[in-house]
Protein backbone atom coordinates (compact mmCIF):
# COMPACT_ATOMS: atom_id res chain seq x y z
CA UNK A 1 0.00 0.00 0.00
CA UNK A 2 1.47 3.38 -1.01
CA UNK A 3 1.26 5.82 1.89
CA UNK A 4 2.40 9.44 2.04
CA UNK A 5 2.85 11.60 5.10
CA UNK A 6 4.52 14.91 5.86
CA UNK A 7 4.88 17.45 8.60
CA UNK A 8 3.33 20.78 7.66
CA UNK A 9 4.14 22.93 10.70
CA UNK A 10 6.46 25.91 10.37
CA UNK A 11 6.81 27.63 13.76
CA UNK A 12 8.18 30.77 12.10
CA UNK A 13 5.24 31.18 9.73
CA UNK A 14 2.55 33.73 10.48
CA UNK A 15 -0.96 32.51 11.25
CA UNK A 16 -3.93 34.74 10.52
CA UNK A 17 -6.47 32.62 12.33
CA UNK A 18 -9.29 30.38 11.20
CA UNK A 19 -13.00 30.01 11.73
CA UNK A 20 -16.05 32.13 10.90
CA UNK A 21 -15.46 35.87 11.09
CA UNK A 22 -19.15 36.74 11.30
CA UNK A 23 -21.43 35.96 14.23
CA UNK A 24 -24.45 33.67 13.96
CA UNK A 25 -27.79 33.65 15.75
CA UNK A 26 -26.59 30.77 17.96
CA UNK A 27 -23.52 32.70 19.15
CA UNK A 28 -25.47 34.83 21.62
CA UNK A 29 -26.52 31.70 23.53
CA UNK A 30 -22.98 30.35 23.83
CA UNK A 31 -21.01 30.61 27.07
CA UNK A 32 -18.78 33.68 27.19
CA UNK A 33 -15.69 31.49 27.52
CA UNK A 34 -16.53 29.74 24.27
CA UNK A 35 -17.26 32.97 22.43
CA UNK A 36 -13.93 34.45 23.49
CA UNK A 37 -11.95 31.37 22.47
CA UNK A 38 -13.64 31.29 19.08
CA UNK A 39 -13.14 35.02 18.54
CA UNK A 40 -9.42 34.83 19.28
CA UNK A 41 -9.03 31.73 17.09
CA UNK A 42 -10.82 33.45 14.20
CA UNK A 43 -8.45 36.42 14.15
CA UNK A 44 -5.34 34.51 15.21
CA UNK A 45 -4.69 37.00 18.00
CA UNK A 46 -6.51 39.94 19.58
CA UNK A 47 -6.19 42.34 22.47
CA UNK A 48 -8.73 42.29 25.28
CA UNK A 49 -10.16 45.57 24.01
CA UNK A 50 -10.57 44.12 20.52
CA UNK A 51 -12.34 41.05 21.90
CA UNK A 52 -14.69 43.19 23.99
CA UNK A 53 -15.55 45.35 20.99
CA UNK A 54 -16.10 42.47 18.56
CA UNK A 55 -18.30 40.51 21.00
CA UNK A 56 -20.00 43.62 22.45
CA UNK A 57 -19.33 42.61 26.03
CA UNK A 58 -17.80 44.65 28.83
CA UNK A 59 -14.00 44.95 29.11
CA UNK A 60 -14.27 43.84 32.74
CA UNK A 61 -15.97 40.60 31.71
CA UNK A 62 -13.30 39.95 29.07
CA UNK A 63 -10.51 40.58 31.61
CA UNK A 64 -12.07 38.20 34.13
CA UNK A 65 -12.85 35.40 31.67
CA UNK A 66 -9.52 35.57 29.85
CA UNK A 67 -7.72 35.32 33.19
CA UNK A 68 -9.56 32.04 33.79
CA UNK A 69 -8.69 30.79 30.29
CA UNK A 70 -5.04 31.71 30.75
CA UNK A 71 -5.00 29.87 34.07
CA UNK A 72 -6.53 26.83 32.35
CA UNK A 73 -3.74 26.83 29.76
CA UNK A 74 -6.02 27.62 26.80
CA UNK A 75 -5.02 31.26 26.18
CA UNK A 76 -1.69 33.03 26.51
CA UNK A 77 -0.45 36.60 26.30
CA UNK A 78 2.20 37.76 23.88
CA UNK A 79 3.61 41.06 22.72
CA UNK A 80 2.84 42.37 19.26
CA UNK A 81 6.04 44.35 18.54
CA UNK A 82 5.03 45.13 14.96
CA UNK A 83 2.26 47.38 16.34
CA UNK A 84 4.61 49.23 18.68
CA UNK A 85 5.10 52.91 17.99
CA UNK A 86 8.53 52.75 19.58
CA UNK A 87 7.43 54.20 22.89
CA UNK A 88 6.84 52.12 25.98
CA UNK A 89 5.92 48.47 26.19
CA UNK A 90 4.66 46.73 23.03
CA UNK A 91 0.90 46.10 23.07
CA UNK A 92 -0.16 42.79 24.63
CA UNK A 93 -2.50 40.46 22.76
CA UNK A 94 -4.09 37.08 23.37
CA UNK A 95 -3.76 33.90 21.35
CA UNK A 96 -4.73 30.29 21.82
CA UNK A 97 -2.16 27.95 23.30
CA UNK A 98 -1.79 25.92 20.13
CA UNK A 99 -0.19 22.87 21.74
CA UNK A 100 -2.86 22.55 24.45
CA UNK A 101 -4.81 20.18 22.20
CA UNK A 102 -4.46 18.45 18.84
CA UNK A 103 -7.13 16.97 16.58
CA UNK A 104 -7.15 14.76 13.50
CA UNK A 105 -9.40 15.41 10.52
CA UNK A 106 -9.97 12.58 8.06
CA UNK A 107 -11.81 11.96 4.80
CA UNK A 108 -12.58 8.44 3.55
CA UNK A 109 -13.51 7.91 -0.10
CA UNK A 110 -13.77 5.44 -2.96
CA UNK A 111 -10.18 5.80 -4.16
CA UNK A 112 -8.03 7.20 -1.34
CA UNK A 113 -8.20 8.42 2.25
CA UNK A 114 -6.61 11.64 3.53
CA UNK A 115 -5.95 13.14 6.95
CA UNK A 116 -4.44 16.17 8.69
CA UNK A 117 -3.39 16.97 12.24
CA UNK A 118 -4.33 20.45 13.49
CA UNK A 119 -3.41 22.14 16.74
CA UNK A 120 -5.91 23.92 19.00
CA UNK A 121 -5.51 27.16 17.04
CA UNK A 122 -6.44 25.35 13.82
CA UNK A 123 -3.01 25.32 12.20
CA UNK A 124 -2.09 22.21 10.21
CA UNK A 125 0.82 20.29 11.75
CA UNK A 126 0.97 17.27 9.43
CA UNK A 127 -0.89 15.55 6.61
CA UNK A 128 -1.04 12.05 5.19
CA UNK A 129 -2.90 9.94 2.65
CA UNK A 130 -3.28 6.28 1.73
CA UNK A 131 -5.00 4.60 -1.21
CA UNK A 132 -8.06 2.55 -0.46
CA UNK A 133 -6.84 -1.00 0.02
CA UNK A 134 -7.17 -3.25 -3.01
CA UNK A 135 -8.19 -6.04 -0.67
CA UNK A 136 -10.93 -3.91 0.90
CA UNK A 137 -14.21 -5.81 0.77
CA UNK A 138 -16.42 -2.81 1.51
CA UNK A 139 -17.28 -3.97 5.01
CA UNK A 140 -17.29 -1.64 7.97
CA UNK A 141 -14.47 -3.66 9.55
CA UNK A 142 -12.11 -3.18 6.59
CA UNK A 143 -12.90 0.55 6.45
CA UNK A 144 -12.27 0.78 10.18
CA UNK A 145 -8.85 -0.84 9.79
CA UNK A 146 -7.88 1.61 7.04
CA UNK A 147 -9.03 4.57 9.14
CA UNK A 148 -6.92 3.39 12.10
CA UNK A 149 -3.88 2.90 9.85
CA UNK A 150 -4.25 6.43 8.46
CA UNK A 151 -4.75 7.86 11.95
CA UNK A 152 -1.50 6.31 13.15
CA UNK A 153 0.33 7.45 10.01
CA UNK A 154 -0.65 11.11 10.31
CA UNK A 155 -0.08 11.32 14.07
CA UNK A 156 3.39 9.86 13.61
CA UNK A 157 4.10 12.44 10.90
CA UNK A 158 3.16 15.15 13.42
CA UNK A 159 5.49 13.66 16.01
CA UNK A 160 2.57 12.75 18.26
CA UNK A 161 1.14 9.65 19.89
CA UNK A 162 -2.46 8.47 19.96
CA UNK A 163 -2.78 9.77 23.51
CA UNK A 164 -1.79 13.26 22.32
CA UNK A 165 -4.92 13.54 20.13
CA UNK A 166 -8.01 15.01 21.79
CA UNK A 167 -10.61 14.35 19.09
CA UNK A 168 -11.16 13.03 15.57
CA UNK A 169 -13.41 14.47 12.87
CA UNK A 170 -14.32 12.05 10.08
CA UNK A 171 -16.22 12.38 6.83
CA UNK A 172 -17.31 10.04 4.07
CA UNK A 173 -19.86 10.11 1.24
CA UNK A 174 -23.42 8.98 1.76
CA UNK A 175 -26.18 9.39 4.32
CA UNK A 176 -24.47 10.11 7.63
CA UNK A 177 -26.30 10.75 10.90
CA UNK A 178 -24.20 13.49 12.47
CA UNK A 179 -25.93 13.20 15.85
CA UNK A 180 -25.19 9.47 16.36
CA UNK A 181 -22.16 8.83 14.15
CA UNK A 182 -24.03 6.12 12.25
CA UNK A 183 -23.71 5.71 8.48
CA UNK A 184 -27.13 4.91 7.05
CA UNK A 185 -25.78 4.30 3.54
CA UNK A 186 -22.51 4.97 1.76
CA UNK A 187 -21.20 4.03 -1.67
CA UNK A 188 -17.94 2.90 -0.06
CA UNK A 189 -19.72 0.42 2.22
CA UNK A 190 -21.50 -2.79 1.30
CA UNK A 191 -23.54 -2.75 4.49
CA UNK A 192 -25.59 -0.35 6.55
CA UNK A 193 -26.58 1.16 8.80
CA UNK A 194 -23.17 1.02 10.48
CA UNK A 195 -22.14 2.63 13.82
CA UNK A 196 -18.81 3.71 12.33
CA UNK A 197 -18.33 6.70 14.65
CA UNK A 198 -18.88 4.82 17.93
CA UNK A 199 -16.83 1.85 16.70
CA UNK A 200 -13.89 4.06 15.76
CA UNK A 201 -14.15 5.98 19.05
CA UNK A 202 -13.95 2.70 20.97
CA UNK A 203 -10.99 1.55 18.91
CA UNK A 204 -8.98 4.76 19.32
CA UNK A 205 -10.16 5.74 22.79
CA UNK A 206 -11.13 9.31 21.90
CA UNK A 207 -14.22 11.28 20.79
CA UNK A 208 -15.13 10.86 17.11
CA UNK A 209 -17.52 13.12 15.20
CA UNK A 210 -18.85 11.85 11.88
CA UNK A 211 -20.39 13.85 9.03
CA UNK A 212 -21.13 13.77 5.33
CA UNK A 213 -18.04 14.69 3.32
CA UNK A 214 -19.76 17.57 1.49
CA UNK A 215 -20.38 19.19 4.87
CA UNK A 216 -16.66 18.93 5.54
CA UNK A 217 -15.60 20.87 2.47
CA UNK A 218 -18.27 23.44 3.38
CA UNK A 219 -16.76 23.73 6.86
CA UNK A 220 -13.35 24.13 5.23
CA UNK A 221 -14.67 27.10 3.26
CA UNK A 222 -16.31 28.52 6.40
CA UNK A 223 -13.17 28.11 8.51
CA UNK A 224 -10.31 28.59 6.05
CA UNK A 225 -11.68 29.81 2.70
CA UNK A 226 -14.01 32.13 0.86
CA UNK A 227 -16.90 31.62 3.29
CA UNK A 228 -15.20 33.06 6.38
CA UNK A 229 -16.80 36.48 5.91
CA UNK A 230 -20.04 35.37 4.23
CA UNK A 231 -23.26 34.65 6.09
CA UNK A 232 -24.95 32.54 3.42
CA UNK A 233 -23.34 30.31 0.79
CA UNK A 234 -23.60 26.86 -0.73
CA UNK A 235 -20.90 24.40 -1.74
CA UNK A 236 -21.62 21.86 -4.46
CA UNK A 237 -19.07 19.07 -4.77
CA UNK A 238 -18.52 16.97 -7.86
CA UNK A 239 -16.35 13.89 -7.52
CA UNK A 240 -17.39 10.25 -7.40
CA UNK A 241 -20.80 11.61 -6.45
CA UNK A 242 -22.51 14.99 -6.19
CA UNK A 243 -22.82 16.54 -2.74
CA UNK A 244 -23.84 19.81 -1.20
CA UNK A 245 -23.23 21.77 1.96
CA UNK A 246 -25.12 24.88 3.02
CA UNK A 247 -24.29 27.73 5.37
CA UNK A 248 -27.24 29.84 6.54
CA UNK A 249 -26.80 32.66 9.02
CA UNK A 250 -23.11 31.81 9.28
CA UNK A 251 -23.88 28.28 10.54
CA UNK A 252 -23.75 24.92 8.79
CA UNK A 253 -27.27 23.66 8.05
CA UNK A 254 -27.81 19.89 8.23
CA UNK A 255 -31.59 19.49 8.40
CA UNK A 256 -33.84 18.13 11.15
CA UNK A 257 -32.25 14.66 11.20
CA UNK A 258 -28.76 15.72 10.13
CA UNK A 259 -29.25 14.05 6.75
CA UNK A 260 -30.15 17.05 4.60
CA UNK A 261 -28.55 18.71 1.58
CA UNK A 262 -28.35 15.55 -0.55
CA UNK A 263 -28.38 17.50 -3.82
CA UNK A 264 -26.97 14.55 -5.75
CA UNK A 265 -30.05 12.50 -4.96
CA UNK A 266 -32.64 15.09 -5.90
CA UNK A 267 -34.57 13.90 -8.94
CA UNK A 268 -34.05 15.61 -12.29
CA UNK A 269 -35.60 12.94 -14.53
CA UNK A 270 -38.53 10.65 -13.73
CA UNK A 271 -37.63 7.00 -14.42
CA UNK A 272 -34.23 8.23 -15.57
CA UNK A 273 -30.71 6.84 -15.35
CA UNK A 274 -29.89 4.42 -12.53
CA UNK A 275 -28.09 6.03 -9.60
CA UNK A 276 -25.66 4.13 -7.38
CA UNK A 277 -28.11 4.69 -4.50
CA UNK A 278 -30.50 2.28 -6.29
CA UNK A 279 -33.04 4.88 -7.41
CA UNK A 280 -33.48 6.44 -10.83
CA UNK A 281 -33.25 9.97 -12.12
CA UNK A 282 -30.90 11.40 -9.46
CA UNK A 283 -28.77 14.40 -10.42
CA UNK A 284 -25.51 12.56 -9.77
CA UNK A 285 -26.56 9.80 -12.18
CA UNK A 286 -25.96 12.40 -14.92
CA UNK A 287 -23.05 14.42 -13.52
CA UNK A 288 -20.81 12.27 -11.30
CA UNK A 289 -17.74 10.32 -12.40
CA UNK A 290 -19.52 7.03 -12.92
CA UNK A 291 -22.17 8.76 -15.05
CA UNK A 292 -19.53 10.21 -17.39
CA UNK A 293 -17.75 6.85 -17.59
CA UNK A 294 -21.03 5.12 -18.40
CA UNK A 295 -21.66 7.52 -21.27
CA UNK A 296 -18.06 7.29 -22.51
CA UNK A 297 -18.80 4.03 -24.33
CA UNK A 298 -20.68 6.07 -26.92
CA UNK A 299 -17.68 8.27 -27.63
CA UNK A 300 -14.64 6.02 -27.25
CA UNK A 301 -13.48 2.90 -28.99
CA UNK A 302 -11.12 0.08 -28.12
CA UNK A 303 -9.83 -1.37 -24.85
CA UNK A 304 -9.59 1.97 -23.03
CA UNK A 305 -13.25 1.82 -22.15
CA UNK A 306 -12.43 -1.12 -19.86
CA UNK A 307 -9.66 0.81 -18.12
CA UNK A 308 -9.80 2.34 -14.66
CA UNK A 309 -12.37 5.07 -14.09
CA UNK A 310 -9.80 7.84 -13.78
CA UNK A 311 -8.07 6.80 -17.00
CA UNK A 312 -11.37 6.76 -18.88
CA UNK A 313 -12.36 10.18 -17.55
CA UNK A 314 -8.99 11.68 -18.44
CA UNK A 315 -9.12 10.30 -21.95
CA UNK A 316 -12.74 11.41 -22.40
CA UNK A 317 -11.81 14.95 -21.37
CA UNK A 318 -8.74 15.02 -23.62
CA UNK A 319 -10.81 13.87 -26.59
CA UNK A 320 -13.49 16.46 -25.89
CA UNK A 321 -10.86 19.19 -25.71
CA UNK A 322 -9.40 17.93 -29.00
CA UNK A 323 -12.76 18.35 -30.73
CA UNK A 324 -14.33 14.88 -30.50
CA UNK A 325 -17.97 15.90 -30.80
CA UNK A 326 -19.32 12.76 -29.16
CA UNK A 327 -17.08 13.33 -26.13
CA UNK A 328 -18.03 17.00 -26.01
CA UNK A 329 -21.71 16.10 -26.06
CA UNK A 330 -21.25 13.98 -22.92
CA UNK A 331 -19.84 16.94 -20.99
CA UNK A 332 -22.44 19.25 -22.54
CA UNK A 333 -25.28 17.03 -21.34
CA UNK A 334 -23.77 16.70 -17.86
CA UNK A 335 -23.27 20.46 -17.74
CA UNK A 336 -26.92 21.10 -18.53
CA UNK A 337 -28.02 18.86 -15.68
CA UNK A 338 -25.54 20.60 -13.40
CA UNK A 339 -27.00 23.97 -14.45
CA UNK A 340 -30.45 22.68 -13.51
CA UNK A 341 -29.22 21.52 -10.10
CA UNK A 342 -27.52 24.87 -9.41
CA UNK A 343 -30.62 26.78 -10.46
CA UNK A 344 -32.67 24.72 -8.00
CA UNK A 345 -30.19 25.56 -5.24
CA UNK A 346 -30.50 29.26 -6.10
CA UNK A 347 -34.30 29.14 -6.00
CA UNK A 348 -34.53 27.13 -2.78
CA UNK A 349 -31.91 28.90 -0.64
CA UNK A 350 -31.02 32.20 -2.36
CA UNK A 351 -27.34 32.07 -1.33
CA UNK A 352 -24.98 34.96 -2.06
CA UNK A 353 -22.40 32.52 -3.37
CA UNK A 354 -22.29 29.01 -4.81
CA UNK A 355 -18.87 27.35 -4.69
CA UNK A 356 -18.18 24.45 -7.03
CA UNK A 357 -15.56 22.27 -5.39
CA UNK A 358 -13.89 18.92 -5.85
CA UNK A 359 -11.33 17.12 -7.94
CA UNK A 360 -13.54 17.16 -11.03
CA UNK A 361 -13.34 20.93 -11.20
CA UNK A 362 -10.31 20.39 -13.40
CA UNK A 363 -12.78 19.25 -16.05
CA UNK A 364 -13.75 22.78 -17.00
CA UNK A 365 -16.17 21.56 -19.66
CA UNK A 366 -18.63 20.91 -16.82
CA UNK A 367 -18.85 24.59 -15.95
CA UNK A 368 -18.29 26.51 -19.18
CA UNK A 369 -19.74 29.99 -19.51
CA UNK A 370 -22.59 28.42 -21.48
CA UNK A 371 -23.41 26.17 -18.51
CA UNK A 372 -23.32 29.06 -16.03
CA UNK A 373 -25.37 31.23 -18.39
CA UNK A 374 -28.02 28.51 -18.51
CA UNK A 375 -27.99 28.31 -14.73
CA UNK A 376 -28.48 32.09 -14.51
CA UNK A 377 -31.33 31.94 -17.03
CA UNK A 378 -33.12 29.17 -15.11
CA UNK A 379 -32.59 30.89 -11.75
CA UNK A 380 -33.64 34.35 -12.87
CA UNK A 381 -35.95 35.88 -10.27
CA UNK A 382 -37.60 39.18 -9.53
CA UNK A 383 -34.32 40.66 -8.34
CA UNK A 384 -32.60 39.64 -11.55
CA UNK A 385 -29.44 38.82 -9.53
CA UNK A 386 -28.56 35.12 -9.41
CA UNK A 387 -25.82 34.05 -6.99
CA UNK A 388 -22.16 34.35 -7.87
CA UNK A 389 -20.55 31.03 -8.83
CA UNK A 390 -16.91 30.37 -7.96
CA UNK A 391 -14.82 27.31 -8.78
CA UNK A 392 -12.36 25.97 -6.20
CA UNK A 393 -10.35 22.98 -7.37
CA UNK A 394 -9.30 21.81 -3.92
CA UNK A 395 -7.49 18.55 -3.35
CA UNK A 396 -8.40 15.92 -0.76
CA UNK A 397 -6.55 17.69 2.06
CA UNK A 398 -9.12 20.49 2.21
CA UNK A 399 -11.83 17.93 3.02
CA UNK A 400 -9.65 16.64 5.84
CA UNK A 401 -9.16 20.21 7.10
CA UNK A 402 -12.94 20.55 7.21
CA UNK A 403 -13.05 17.38 9.30
CA UNK A 404 -10.47 18.93 11.64
CA UNK A 405 -12.70 22.01 11.94
CA UNK A 406 -15.57 19.69 12.87
CA UNK A 407 -13.43 18.10 15.59
CA UNK A 408 -12.23 21.48 16.88
CA UNK A 409 -15.80 22.77 17.14
CA UNK A 410 -16.90 19.89 19.35
CA UNK A 411 -13.63 19.80 21.29
CA UNK A 412 -13.74 23.51 22.16
CA UNK A 413 -17.29 23.20 23.47
CA UNK A 414 -16.27 20.16 25.53
CA UNK A 415 -13.22 21.92 26.98
CA UNK A 416 -15.32 24.95 27.96
CA UNK A 417 -17.91 22.75 29.68
CA UNK A 418 -15.16 20.93 31.59
CA UNK A 419 -13.59 24.20 32.74
CA UNK A 420 -16.98 25.54 33.83
CA UNK A 421 -17.66 22.45 35.95
CA UNK A 422 -14.16 22.29 37.45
Amino acid sequence: MNMTASSAHDPSAGFSGCGPLLSSVEDAAKPTRLRILEAVRATGHASRAEVAKSLQISPGTVTSVTAELISAGLLEEFERPYLNSGRGRPPVALRLVSDSHHVVGMKLSDVSHSAVVCDFAGEVRAEASIPRGQSSDGTAQSLLEEAVALFDLVTEAAGLRRSDISALGLGLPGLVDYTTGHVQWSPILTEGPVPLGPDLAARLGLPVTLDNDANLVTLAELWFGAGRAKSDFAVVTIEHGVGMGLVLGNSLFRGAMGLGMELGHTKVQLDGALCRCGQRGCLEAYVADYALVREASTAMQGPLINAAEGVVLGSLYDQAKAGNEAARSIFRRAGRFLALGLANVAHLFDPNLIILSGERMRYDLLYTEEVLAEMRMMSRNTRGRPPVVEVHAWGDKVWARGAAALALTDLTETVVRMEASA
